[in-house]
């Protein structure tokens, strides 16, 4: 089956759970201090489409966001650190699009929203068990736009883990099988740029994870 047709790997999930700054050298680029707990928010399942898809842009800025993503594949409520990683489905790959100018309109944030237009949830292009990586939590993640290196990076330098990101969001309500968790993004994002690179029409994103594979996400203005 070709990426054309294949869709995402998590296509209607209950909930999108992603987590902001975790990594250490997104956290500087962003120049905002290390967080000592997760910080959460969502994307909405209607913004999900697959591994080789085309979105159209909104008005405003719209940004990059290479993100390791994870399913689960277990209802998990409570669950222990050391017990995390046997309610994960497996992992793909995604991208975290985001429309700046709505995500930070004052007086208060708009992140839900800013990250949920349609298409700004890409993920593929497929979920490869836990078992099939030597390590689940040191895989080279990245994107290219338009074949120039954007970001590459590590799950390694992950402030919060996998297993430390569902520990914590099972310890405030439940997470049920096929729920879809973006694990953060590390830096290279077009808003801390000089100067700053948002998408534009007729670009071509390429988004890479170790073992997983890459997915071709081109963007249309409407």
């Amino acid at each position: 089956m070709s990426a054309e047709t294949l869709g995402a790997p998590a296509p209607r999930p209950r909930q999108v759970f992603a987590i902001g700054l975790n990594y250490r050298e997104h956290a500087a680029e962003s120049g905002m201090d290390l967080p000592t707990s997760p910080v959460v928010f969502t994307k909405f399942p209607s913004s999900i489409t697959g591994p080789a898809s085309v979105v159209s842009l909104p008005a405003g800025s719209v940004d990059f966001e290479t993100e390791l993503v994870v399913v689960l594949g277990r209802d998990a409520y409570r669950v222990p650190t050391a017990a995390a990683w046997d309610h994960v489905a497996g992992l793909t790959v995604g991208q975290d699009l985001s429309e700046r100018q709505l995500q930070l309109k004052p007086p208060v944030p708009q992140f839900n929203l800013g990250k949920s237009f349609p298409g700004f949830a890409p993920m593929g292009p497929v979920l490869v068990t836990v078992d099939e990586f030597a390590d689940p939590d040191d895989l080279e993640i990245g994107c290219l736009l338009n074949g120039e290196q954007m970001q590459k990076s590590r799950t390694s330098d992950m402030i919060f883990p996998v297993a430390d990101i569902i520990a914590y969001l099972s310890s405030i309500l439940p997470l049920y099988a096929g729920d879809v968790i973006f694990t953060g993004t590390p830096s290279g994002i077009g808003m801390a740029r000089e100067p700053a690179r948002y998408l534009c029409h007729g670009d071509e994103l390429v988004t890479f994870a170790e073992s997983v594979g890459s997915m071709r996400t081109r963007f249309i203005s409407t």
